[in-house]
């Protein structure tokens, strides 16, 4: 039998989806593509590893409107991808990326490139610019990362592009600063961030240095989508003579925009507060260090994971969401007596934190509370400072999720600034930034003849332009660990983020208060709040269909109660129209936010970069007093917890309810 006999014959046995047997033919009989992609496929059919075909064939990986993520090796790997890679761990990177139509591999790699070049060309073309595309790209310290970086540069400048890409990895920060810095049309980062070793993916960021949203997005979506196989072999080869490669000189650039995030120098160099630092084997080590370093700040490394470890093997997952993930950092904090804990991600956009409690004991904050902290102290500090009118203003923003805390709402609404929510995911917030910008520069131009050059002008002349003209953004984030103060950066950082934490911790140091104390402090002034999530995670082909099986149904049949429980509002934010603080109509989206009788609500959306299913419980209570703060955190975890159980209940006997056809 041939290949493609023995692929149908798995197809009528119910082995091989519909979907991964179209694409099988296309791949296994294309004879364009190298024999190393034929020989993979025919060790895997003839091994009969049908769920791993399925997983990998049965769509087109893709790419979304700020690019593509997914497996660039696979859960069972053929000797050819393999090479000298043992099969049951890792040690060095495989000889090759999966083969496949639904993992992160060459294939994919060119594709969104040459689509990305196709729409560029056009964007300069319309708009009457001439100039020849420029792309920056960085990569983090995957498998894989530094090849499609490469194997990016080269497509790029073969299509008659200039692409430039770094000496070695980067962080993501500092390519979304790149971008506006080199003046590039576009951007790529390299990167799956906190996902786990056998991911990377190819996120996309615009000329404004944000992640790529609409218009622009679409329209790049749908220029991947044209490019058809037999286009891309001939760009397999890497050539990087045209290839610019940018030096140290980007990084001290970089670093500038990291010092000029700092508020009070004064107490940052009276305490001095110690810290133990972890890149958790990724980029932080290249930008954050340092960064501290030049502030004065005692840095207590993690040697074990200050190496780049494309495995990251010294902990089960390289996010600093997960308490595992700062245990050997925590244990050299409790040798050294350090102050804190900080920790970033592979790619360097989200931190982790861990802080002595009032008894002296080593705690973890959750994303909630370490953006509610950081909020807090800068908007404190630029009203001391004058930057901020003492009475607030609503020219001057905080900008967050709806998915984070709502008690960021009550403490930008107690210091008089404008609170915009926005849906999940930094590109949201950076399409506000732009927008910001831009309507100062227009008023600028029209009220006073004026243009500038905004990249020139400092955090703080920037501060005076927007609040004058249009909004100037002082902080925000998302639950999920990661925080922005200042737009010379346009997506979540993580360097900037472990400064201003450093920061706030001198600050507390001074006053002789825990991070613990403080946020207690201010649980009194603005209510207690307590958020917890469900993650659910379905991979695979079947996955994907329980997820869309969960959402479907979220808006046939919305939940009517939980136990005793009602719900009492229910927002479809695929189906109703939303404004947000600014007037600006928010994208429909798969999303839902449900008000219960208690007074607690929760969301629920599907994660943009992981197979999972996402909900968000959040619950609050009035305070009367300190003393009764420790019954109001027991009572309200209480009440969390049951919720909690009930709503992740409803959703696995919803994941499989449309799977058997059932009502």
């Amino acid at each position: 039998m041939s290949l493609i006999d023995i692929i149908e014959t798995a197809q009528k046995e119910g082995k091989l989806f519909d979907s991964s047997v179209e694409n099988l033919r296309i791949w296994a009989g294309a004879s364009y593509l190298p024999d190393w992609v034929i020989s993979s496929i025919s060790e895997l059919v003839n091994n009969g590893e049908w769920d791993e075909l399925n997983d990998r064939f049965y769509r087109n990986l893709a790419f979304g409107t700020g690019g593509m993520r997914g497996r660039t090796i696979g859960r069972v790997s053929s000797s050819v991808e393999l090479g000298s890679a043992k099969a049951d761990k890792i040690k060095g990177t495989p000889n090759r990326a999966a083969v496949g139509t639904n993992v992160l591999n060459d294939f994919n790699i060119i594709k969104a490139t040459i689509g990305l070049f196709r729409y560029t060309s056009n964007y300069l073309k319309i708009n009457d610019r001439l100039e020849q595309p420029r792309f920056v790209i960085a990569h983090d310290v995957r498998h894989f990362s530094r090849h499609f970086c490469e194997l990016a540069a080269s497509t790029w400048t073969k299509l008659g592009g200039q692409a430039l890409i770094f000496d070695g990895p980067r962080s993501t920060p500092q390519l979304s600063f790149s971008v506006r810095e080199y003046k590039a049309n576009c951007g790529a980062v390299i990167t799956a961030s906190h996902n786990p070793w056998h991911d990377n993916g190819f996120k996309v960021y615009f000329e404004d240095g944000a992640q790529v949203v609409s218009p622009h997005a679409n329209s790049i979506v749908l220029q991947v989508n044209e490019v058809a196989l037999d286009e891309v072999t001939a760009y397999l080869e890497i050539n990087l003579d045209s290839v610019v490669t940018l030096n140290t000189t980007a990084d001290r650039r970089y670093l500038c925009v990291l010092d000029e995030i700092v508020l009070d120098r004064e107490v940052i160099a009276a305490q001095k507060p110690r810290i133990v630092f972890s890149p958790i084997h990724g980029t932080g080590a290249i930008s954050t260090a340092p960064a501290l370093r030049k502030l004065g700040i005692d840095v207590i490394e993690v040697p074990e994971q200050m190496v780049q470890d494309s495995n990251f093997t010294t902990v089960q997952s390289p996010n600093p969401e997960n308490a595992e993930a700062l245990e050997m950092a925590i244990a050299r904090a409790e040798d050294s007596g350090a102050d804190l804990v900080v920790a970033t991600d592979p790619d360097a956009d989200r931190m982790g934190v861990a802080v002595r409690n009032s008894a002296g004991k080593m705690v973890l904050l959750s994303g909630n509370q370490i953006g509610t902290l950081l909020a807090e102290y800068r908007i404190a500090t630029l009203k001391e400072s004058g930057v901020l009118p003492e009475e607030g203003t609503q020219r001057a923003a905080l900008i967050k999720t709806f998915v984070t805390t709502p008690m960021q709402d009550a403490l930008a609404k107690w210091h008089g600034l404008k609170t915009v929510n926005t849906l999940t995911g930094f590109k949201w917030l950076g399409e506000k930034l732009a927008d910001y910008e831009l309507q100062m520069k227009q008023r600028l131009l029209e009220e006073e003849g004026m243009a500038i050059d905004y990249d020139a002008c400092d955090l703080w002349t920037r501060a005076d332009l927007l609040m004058e003209y249009s909004t100037f953004f002082v902080v925000g984030g998302e639950e999920s660990y990661g925080y922005l103060a200042g737009d010379k950066v346009r997506d979540k950082d993580a360097n900037a983020a472990v400064i201003m934490i450093c920061e706030l911790a001198a600050y507390l140091k001074s006053q002789e208060m825990t991070f613990t104390d403080y946020l207690d402090s201010l649980y009194l002034l603005y209510g207690y709040y307590e958020e917890q999530s469900i993650n659910i995670y379905y991979e695979g082909a079947a996955g994907s269909q329980k997820i869309s099986n969960i959402l479907g149904s979220y808006r046939a049949r919305s939940p009517k109660k939980f136990g005793d429980v009602l719900v009492t509002g229910f927002t479809d934010f695929g189906k109703d129209e939303i404004v947000d603080a600014d007037g600006k109509k928010i994208p429909p989206q798969d999303f839902y936010f449900l008000e219960l009788s208690n007074g607690y609500s929760y969301a629920v959306r599907g994660s943009g970069t992981e197979p999972k299913i996402k909900f968000y419980v959040f619950g609050r209570s009035d305070v009367a007093n300190s003393d009764a703060l420790p019954a109001i955190k027991t009572s309200v975890a209480k009440e969390m917890a049951d919720i909690l159980e009930l709503i992740e209940s409803d959703a696995r006997i919803r994941a499989d309810a449309e799977l058997e056809g059932e009502e």
